[in-house]
């Protein structure tokens, strides 16, 4: 590998192959790195907001994942009896409205971004899991990486090194090695099971010390979650057993949907996120993208969709100005600025969501909440999440 428009990507998840789709595009030779022995997607379902689908269309697979996926608005808010906290009415699923989600399995979503990546000349690589990485200096050193696989150790140099893998990456532990990720004090149950009887609309629902959510991901599936405050690392005899009794007070909808769960569908995991996220997404010429950058709870649903403005960040402010004959120092200052201020926003609205939401207290708390969510307009109270779901990729004419 060569120095100057060559980019090693750590990690080969959604903001790993999103930024590889973004950098073929901008013309730059791509390698990714997955430790895995096969790409593929751990979990169930997600919901896209506006400006994920913004990202999905700057890296032109918008179509395909609208194809693969389930277009839905979003319902709104209820009790843990099913009682309308906060409604919005029903009207025509518009992509480019702010109440619109895309439902998709996460699967089929890696497998639209794998088959993108491939189809533009990136290079992807499993079972080679990164060992080592020297950040290099633009204008001076190329960055180097190092990585195992079954066959022994490699080391490669390259003018961009994209940080895309995981909360626990292992580049930013290098890099900064006091950047740790905390648990949030939450574990989630996830499910996509089959179902053609939900409605199809996004329903969260807030209890105490629970939220629970469903969104149509395709004609025949639903996907849900339950996330609910639990010491670390315990552990169930019986997850599925364990989520009926946990939901059995709760609306009969959430009680049909965990009740239709084939135990070999549920998954649960610990909820972690990187308060304040990492001091910096650039160090020398490696850039720090997606969750290893910016962890946040998952309260207002935009982990997957940061991840994939990353992606085309890197090669709309990154790439594209360097192919041009940018500096790239300049450049990896421009994407900093930019994504550190809006990342760090979001994850100061999903940890306000949390403490008004499911981490609010039983008793007079869950009362006085709900009282005060049924007198808000509707209108008003969605249009405020527009600072979300109203992101504009970097125009790649002006680069």
């Amino acid at each position: 590998m060569t120095d100057r428009q060559t980019a090693v990507v750590a990690g080969g998840g959604i903001a790993g192959l999103a930024a590889a789709v973004a950098l073929t595009q901008a013309g730059w030779q791509v390698t990714v790195l997955e430790r895995a022995p096969a790409f593929g997607e751990v979990g169930a379902g997600l919901g896209f907001t506006g400006n994920g689908m913004a990202a999905l269309r700057a890296l032109g697979v918008e179509e395909a994942v609208r194809t693969a996926g389930h277009l839905a608005q979003h319902a709104g808010y209820q009790d843990r009896s099913g009682r309308w906290l906060l409604r919005v009415p029903e009207t025509r699923s518009d992509p480019q409205a702010i109440t619109t989600v895309c439902g998709i399995h996460r699967q089929r979503l890696h497998a639209t971004l794998r088959q993108a990546a491939e189809a533009a000349g990136a290079e992807l690589v499993t079972g080679a899991e990164v060992t080592a990485v020297r950040p290099g200096a633009p204008g001076r050193q190329p960055a180097a990486v190092t990585w195992r696989t079954s066959t022994g150790e490699h080391a490669g140099e390259a003018g961009l090194v994209v940080a895309a893998d995981g909360v626990r990456s292992t580049v930013r532990t290098q890099l900064f090695p006091d950047v740790r990720p905390r648990y949030a004090g939450s574990t989630s149950w996830r499910a996509v099971i089959s179902d053609t009887s939900f409605a199809g609309r996004l329903v969260e629902v807030w209890g105490p010390g629970t939220e629970f959510g469903a969104v149509r991901v395709s004609d025949g599936e639903v996907y849900w979650y339950g996330e609910f405050v639990h010491p670390e690392g315990a552990s169930f005899a019986d997850e599925l057993a364990a989520a009926r009794a946990h939901f059995s007070g709760w609306a009969p909808w959430i009680r049909a949907l965990v009740a239709a769960t084939p135990a070999s569908q549920l998954m649960r995991h610990d909820v972690y996120h990187l308060p304040g996220g990492c001091p910096r997404y650039v160090r020398g010429r490696v850039v720090i993208i997606g969750d290893a950058a910016h962890a946040m709870l998952p309260t207002i649903g935009q982990g997957a969709a940061t991840a994939l403005e990353d992606g085309v960040c890197v090669g709309r402010m990154i790439a594209a100005p360097v192919s041009g004959g940018g500096d790239l120092t300049a450049a990896l200052a421009a994407f900093d600025q930019a994504r550190r201020s809006r990342c760090r926003q979001l994850a100061r609205q999903a940890s306000l969501v949390a403490r008004f939401g499911f981490e609010l207290g039983d008793g007079w708390r869950q009362s006085a909440r709900n009282a005060l969510l049924r007198i808000i307009p509707t209108g008003p109270a969605f249009r405020a999440g527009g600072s979300i779901t109203c992101w504009t990729p970097p125009a790649a004419h002006s680069l």
